[in-house]
């Protein structure tokens, strides 16, 4: 089985992949929050395509999400789905004009 790390850069890389976290999220019984909510073993079947488990059994999204705008960043956290990413896979500029990247895709 093959794994995705998912990439969205940008303002619109930004907003049409929170979208598809939404749908996939949704396909697969994810909540905003990364917990399977679903009803159906196809649902959790493939999960770890997309997700990774953390250790509190919540789903993450394999994705690393980069901006040079802080701005864009905010509205993911801010979002509904705002949960379902770890605080280390974003990447965006600071006010000192350094990018701030941690990424741990385990």
């Amino acid at each position: 089985m093959r794994e995705i790390v998912h990439i969205q850069a940008g303002q619109c890389g930004n907003q049409i992949g929170t979208k598809f976290w939404e749908i996939i999220s949704d396909e697969h019984g994810i909540d905003p929050a990364g917990n399977y909510v679903g009803d159906s073993s196809l649902q959790i079947d493939r999960i770890n395509v997309y997700y990774n488990e953390a250790s509190s059994h919540k789903y993450v999204p394999r994705a690393v999400l980069v901006d040079l705008e802080p701005g864009t960043m905010d509205s993911v956290r801010s979002g509904t789905f705002r949960q379902l990413f770890r605080p280390d896979n974003f990447i965006f500029e600071t006010e000192d004009m350094t990018l701030t990247y941690t990424y741990d895709c385990h």
